[in-house]
């Protein structure tokens, strides 16, 4: 299924894996906010490692902005399940070249946010919890990441997009459901692991669909663990009235973990002209 679908109606354990991000970048700048520029010649634009507000707690994230003034449009950009995530340069070597700031933060016990909380992951056995956390604390995170960039002087508050592979996939979709401050949301393979296994993700995740405040564009690839999530979740969406997008793309790799891994950006992503297309005109 290689077309693209659009519609308002119509028609038991979480598995965790650490996506194989690119390597953790150099440090440019030590002092202030620290900006780091991601090795290689061809590694995008640097970025700038900012704190911000979640409730009572401090988090981190990786900063990308075109240059000029602005005001630009903004993309939050979700991370999987990994412990430490990556900067996502591979994001903002397609986004900020599009004029889009890119922001990609970590929540509570990932990576550079490890210290403010305990990562989900160590509560793999507990599926409930894992998924009342994923829809609790880490979309409330998510969506505290939303607020900050909101509130940057260079970014139109009015045109935030929320995007994430994986678990940030699944967060994205919770952020949907949420709405406030957002335009749009792209789920690359949320849930793309876990569906078979947990009665309970699947529920959760139909509900958001089917409340979702904002139009989503569910995307895999063809050869990804399971694409019933994007299948079921936007025909969910449908039925309830809801703008939906779906785009199931050929085989990416050869494997089932590389064909998850099509969230990867760069300068020419296979998803690219969809999301663009999606971002500028079908989300508005």
């Amino acid at each position: 299924m290689g077309n693209a679908q659009w519609g308002s109606k119509g028609a038991r354990g979480l598995l965790l894996l650490a996506l194989l991000l690119p390597a953790a970048p150099a440090c440019k700048a030590s002092t202030g906010k620290a900006t780091f520029v991601a090795e290689g010649d061809d590694a995008g634009p640097p970025a700038t490692l900012v704190a911000f507000p979640s409730g009572s707690r401090t988090l981190h994230g990786y900063l990308y902005q075109p240059a000029g003034e602005g005001p630009f449009p903004a993309v939050v950009f979700n991370h999987g399940s990994n412990r430490d995530p990556s900067t996502m340069a591979d994001q903002a070597a397609f986004y900020v070249p599009h004029g889009f700031v890119l922001f990609a933060p970590h929540r509570r016990g990932h990576g550079a946010s490890g210290d403010a909380g305990e990562y989900i992951g160590d509560h793999s056995g507990d599926h409930e919890r894992v998924v009342r956390e994923l829809a609790g604390d880490q979309t409330s995170d998510v969506m505290a990441a939303v607020a900050y960039v909101r509130s940057l002087p260079h970014v139109d508050p009015a045109r935030v997009v929320v995007a994430g592979c994986s678990f940030g996939g699944i967060v994205s979709l919770f952020a949907a459901e949420r709405g406030q401050g957002i335009e749009a949301v792209v789920d690359f393979a949320g849930g793309a692991m876990s569906w078979a296994r947990s009665v309970e993700l699947q529920d959760r995740m139909k509900q958001a669909a089917r409340a979702a405040a904002v139009p989503v564009f569910f995307i895999q690839a063809e050869n990804d663990f399971n694409t019933a999530p994007s299948l079921v979740l936007s025909e969910a969406m449908r039925a309830a009235g809801k703008p939906a997008r779906v785009r199931i793309f050929p085989p990416n790799g050869s494997t089932h973990e590389e064909g998850h891994h099509l969230c990867y950006g760069g300068a020419h992503p296979a998803w690219g002209d969809d999301v663009l297309a999606f971002v500028k005109d079908g989300a508005r």
